[in-house]
């Protein structure tokens, strides 16, 4: 039995726009939740999110039985993680702060089992196998793993060429909030000047055969990335969706 299609991996290769959320409860149950409502994939974020490998492997769990495919995304670029994460399930994996092409070459190393990366081979008795039961796993692994670079400072952006020239990525990621405050804008991701360089950037990526995506907190920026020619695009953050809904909800019952 061979590893499971990507259909995530599938889409972006075959130039699908797909439309994620993310999520940022780190509770299986609210992932579980947000799996019923439609989206083609959810971040479970282990960056910014209070996440452990045990809960990122509950939230795989949570999302095994809807079409909504998870992408996790890891604090950080580092190979021990990275393991950890492929082995509890995860086939797409998201890397913050890339900043080289060294860097991408060391991630994809990272993803894939010799000769051609340096992921350990233990799998057999973990999650991503089925627990053994997914005979062919470590022989058809690598073809379904999907990683999704970001890339969201200036650091980055100036070696955006460099990083595109690396194989065995799948795309690139812009974190406008970070990107926004490096630039010196404090988190204003609407500046023009960053919406210029996201432009910029969203435009190399595609030429590049890469496929782009980026995060939107409103529908505006939304709208705006797509008319960009984002390809995978999250639309909003499961938290801000409960705090919005929840204050308008009280806001508008509450005795005055």
């Amino acid at each position: 039995m061979s590893a499971s299609e990507n259909p995530f991996k599938q889409a972006l290769i075959s130039g699908n726009r797909v439309i994620g959320c993310w999520n940022s409860f780190a509770e299986p149950v609210a992932t579980e939740i947000m799996g019923t409502a439609g989206f083609d994939w959810l971040v479970i974020d282990g960056e910014h999110a209070p996440n452990d490998i045990r809960s990122i492997r509950d939230q795989l769990m949570a999302l095994a039985a809807s079409p909504t495919h998870p992408v996790v995304r890891v604090p950080v670029g580092d190979t021990a993680l990275i393991k950890m994460v492929l082995d509890v399930g995860a086939q797409t994996i998201l890397v913050p702060m890339v900043e080289s092409a060294e860097q991408a070459r060391n991630l994809v190393r990272a993803c894939r089992y010799p000769p051609e990366g340096v992921r350990g081979v233990g799998a057999g008795a973990a999650r991503a196998t089925g627990y053994g039961s997914v005979t062919d796993y470590i022989q058809t692994a690598d073809a379904q793993i999907c990683l999704l670079v970001q890339v969201e400072n200036r650091a980055g952006m100036a070696a955006l060429d460099d990083i595109l020239t690396v194989d065995g990525f799948d795309g690139v990621f812009i974190g406008p909030a970070d990107l926004s405050t490096d630039m010196g804008y404090q988190g204003n991701s609407a500046a023009p000047e960053v919406q210029a360089t996201i432009a910029d950037a969203i435009a190399r990526i595609k030429a590049a055969g890469k496929a782009p995506g980026i995060l939107g907190t409103n529908d505006l920026a939304n709208q705006t990335y797509m008319d960009m020619g984002a390809q995978f695009l999250a639309v909003g953050i499961d938290v801000m969706l409960l705090a919005q809904a929840a204050r308008a909800l009280a806001t508008k019952w509450k005795v005055k």
